[in-house]
């Protein structure tokens, strides 16, 4: 049986009987969690978070395991934009008209998504067939370690909603900045 843990996030409770598990990352975040983190978001200092995130993105990569999760690829789609679809409709060997019309369509923010979920790459074992030339959105996701995480909330709350990495950073800087 694990320690009890203490871990508090001015006066939420984030693990209240035993330290947290892999497993409670993997859960979709406590609305209060994203409550408190959206107030965060407007009260700190964005600098101050900017130089925590990266310690923070690898210490959540550290816990958990994309090829194991996969969440991302399962429900959400990445924005493919054009240097993307020439790049990978090329390793695939598909023009790009018939890359986009098989594995595209456009959102109503006028962005090229995969028409499909899971993410028509998405291999079996997890692992992404197009991973050396993933879009640029696949690359960067999950923004745990950038300015994307802040400066676009909406964005960020939405992530943390399925994965763990997001979810397990949002609840340490709230723990370090209490």
């Amino acid at each position: 049986m694990g320690k009890a843990c203490g871990r508090v996030v001015k006066g939420l409770h984030l693990y209240p009987i035993m330290e947290p598990s892999i497993e409670q990352f993997y859960e979709q975040p406590a609305p209060e969690i994203l409550k408190k983190f959206q107030n965060f978001l407007k009260r700190v200092d964005k600098r101050t978070i900017l130089k925590q995130l990266p310690v923070m993105h690898e210490a959540a990569f550290e816990k958990i395991s994309c090829l194991e999760c996969a969440r991302c690829c399962k429900t959400y789609s990445p924005r493919f934009k054009m240097p993307d679809i020439k790049r990978i409709s090329k390793v695939v060997g598909m023009k790009e008209t018939v890359f986009i019309d098989t594995y595209l369509s456009m959102d109503s923010e006028g962005d090229y998504v995969t028409k499909q979920r899971p993410c028509p790459f998405l291999g079996d074992d997890n692992a992404c067939s197009i991973y050396d030339h993933r879009p640029s959105d696949c690359e960067r996701f999950p923004y745990t370690d950038e300015d994307v995480f802040f400066k676009r909330p909406a964005i960020t709350l939405k992530n943390a909603e399925f994965c763990p990495a997001v979810h397990s950073v949002i609840v340490d800087l709230l723990a370090e900045n209490k």
